[in-house]
């Protein structure tokens, strides 16, 4: 569990921590905007003509460090290991050729796929990223994102604000707070798109 959660992890937390589509061992914690999914949601969306593409992701320990300098630049960003398959390369091209969305879901996801796709154009990825997105990033692949509510000064708020902008964001933040939305891990999420795409 997450630091923040401040206890031990209890025997619910074996099966609610994780995502319903998770497969291969690896992750230091559960890529959390995915446990708001569940086998029958997953099946109305396929039902919907949605195209489901999954990504590997072992999400390290470093995605809980706050940001603890002023010039970003001179923040080290965590390593994580990721892989992004030739079929979902091929899924997503295809997804963008015929102008339809690629959503992401989660932050780490969409550091993925944006990893896959530095070059400006979405190719298979497998290996580490040390991707840092900040405000004024260039996104080439997604195109919205569900996300749960992040730490203040965390690297997953800086990418929530470098895709939506900044202000929106806050804004988002004040409404969740005014209506006592859950944060964090077991926290609501919210859907959003780019501002600069």
């Amino acid at each position: 569990l997450p630091p923040y959660f401040q206890r031990s992890p209890e025997l619910s937390d074996q099966e609610r921590y994780q995502t319903v589509y998770a497969k291969i061992e690896g992750s230091i914690a559960a890529p959390t905007a995915g446990l708001h999914f569940t086998p029958e949601l997953l099946a109305q969306l396929v039902a919907k003509g949605i195209n489901l593409a999954y990504v590997t992701l072992h999400v390290g320990a470093g995605t809980f460090q706050p940001v603890r300098v002023e010039d970003l630049s001179q923040h080290q960003m965590h390593q994580e290991y990721a892989e992004l398959s030739p079929e979902v390369s091929a899924k997503i091209a295809e997804t963008q050729a015929q102008g339809k969305r690629v959503i992401a879901v989660g932050t780490t996801s969409a550091r993925t796929v944006e990893t896959a796709a530095l070059n400006g154009k979405i190719q298979p990825f497998a290996g580490e990223t040390q991707l840092f997105i900040t405000p004024g990033f260039q996104f080439h692949c997604v195109d919205a994102l569900i996300t749960n509510f992040h730490l203040p000064e965390s690297t997953l708020v800086m990418l929530v604000s470098a895709f939506a902008g900044r202000e929106k964001v806050l804004n988002a933040y004040a409404t969740a707070i005014e209506k006592n939305y859950r944060f964090y891990s077991y926290g609501d999420a919210m859907f959003i798109t780019a501002s600069t795409r």
